[in-house]
C-alpha cells in the first residue's frame, strides 16, 4: 500500500532561452507522506520554485515522474491539472496575490466561490479559519488596510477554504520582517497539527528551518542533503 502523499522520481525540468538550456532541476527522487511539515532550503536559483511548480501541477517535469496521490502530474489533462489545484493544493505566495477590492472574509471565500460551494457553507468555513488565524476583528477589511504580517495569515486561510491535502508555501516570509515571519511560520506549523494538512514551504532563511519536521537542502537543481531537526 503507497503511504506516501507525494512521490517524486528523477524529475528534471529544462527551459530553453534562445540556443541556451537552462537545466532547472537535475534529478530529484523526494517522497512525502501525510501531515509531513517539510521546508525545502536553498539559495536564490538553486531550483526551489520549479520544483514546488511541479509539485503543484503548475508546471510538468521534462523527465521522471511527480506522482500527487497516486495521481501522474506528468500525464493529467489540463483540466483534470486544475481541478486538483483547486480542490486538493493550496498555495501560499511571497506576495500574499489578495484582490485589493475584495475585504478579508471575500478574499478567503473566493476558492470556495470557484468551487461553487454554497453560501452558508463558504460562511462556516471561512468564520472557522479568520479564527484560527487570528483575524477575528478584521473581517471588513481590505487588504490596503492590513499589515503585511496580516495579509500572508489571510493568505494562508484562503489556501485551506477546500481543506487540500497539500499546501505549499513558496517563501512565504521573504516579504516580512523576521518577527513577523516567525509567527507566520508559527500559525503554518499550528495549522498543520491542528487541521492535519501537509505543508511543503520553501525559503533560503536558515533562522525559519527549526519549524520543519523535515528539511530538504537544495543545490544547483538537486538535493544536497536531508535532515530532521
Amino acid at each position: 500500500m503507497n503511504t506516501n502523499l507525494l512521490a517524486l522520481n528523477d524529475v528534471r525540468k529544462d527551459y530553453t532561452l534562445g540556443e541556451t538550456t537552462v537545466h532547472a532541476v537535475r534529478g530529484i527522487s523526494l517522497n512525502v507522506r501525510p501531515g509531513e511539515f517539510v521546508s525545502i532550503v536553498g539559495p536564490s536559483g538553486c531550483g526551489k520554485t520549479t520544483l514546488l511548480n511541479m509539485i503543484g501541477c503548475i508546471d510538468r517535469p521534462t523527465h521522471g515522474t511527480v506522482v500527487f496521490d497516486s495521481e501522474d502530474v506528468g500525464t493529467l489533462s489540463d483540466a483534470r491539472a486544475a481541478e486538483l489545484r483547486l480542490s486538493h493544493i493550496g498555495f501560499i505566495f511571497q506576495s500574499f496575490n489578495l484582490v485589493p477590492v475584495l475585504n478579508l472574509r471575500e478574499n478567503i471565500e473566493l476558492p470556495m466561490m470557484l468551487a461553487c460551494v454554497k453560501p452558508n457553507r463558504r460562511r462556516e468555513v471561512s468564520e472557522h479559519l479568520v479564527e484560527a488565524v487570528g483575524l477575528s476583528r478584521f473581517t471588513s477589511h481590505k487588504p490596503s488596510e492590513l499589515s503585511g504580517g496580516q495579509r500572508q495569515r489571510v493568505a494562508i486561510a484562503r489556501a485551506l477554504v477546500n481543506s487540500p491535502r497539500l499546501v505549499i508555501a513558496d517563501e512565504p516570509t521573504a516579504n516580512l520582517d523576521s518577527k513577523t515571519g516567525n509567527e507566520i511560520l508559527e500559525v503554518m506549523r499550528r495549522l498543520n497539527e491542528e487541521e492535519s494538512v501537509t505543508f511543503i514551504f520553501s525559503t533560503h532563511d536558515q533562522k525559519i528551518i527549526r519549524y520543519a519536521s523535515r528539511i530538504v537542502h537544495l543545490a544547483d537543481g538537486v538535493i544536497e542533503s536531508e535532515e530532521r531537526p
